[in-house]
């Protein structure tokens, strides 16, 4: 068995961990199945959301290791470049 955390941050903040027991030979998207993550917060109908293993972007079909933490990420609000721009030119 495997033991996995799937991670999802719906907003700056607390974030909303899920831990897991797999078994061997799991992928990514099985663990992002089995977690309900998705369906409590309302990204069930949307495409998949980009995913990751301990902050490295990996494939739905990436097969798990034992303790790996599976993360969902959000999409971001702005992008960074122009933010900082933006906050340049306010000073």
């Amino acid at each position: 068995m495997l033991r996995i955390e799937v991670v999802y941050c719906p907003a700056s903040g607390p974030a909303d961990p899920t831990s897991l027991e797999l078994p061997a030979g799991s992928t990514l998207a099985d663990a992002l199945q089995a977690s309900g993550v998705l369906a409590r917060h309302g990204l069930a109908s949307a495409p998949l959301p980009l995913l990751g293993i301990w902050a490295r972007v990996a494939a739905p079909d990436t097969l798990l290791r034992d303790r790996d933490r599976v993360e969902v990420y959000r999409p971001l609000a702005a992008d960074p470049k122009q933010a900082r721009r933006q906050r340049v030119r306010r000073r």
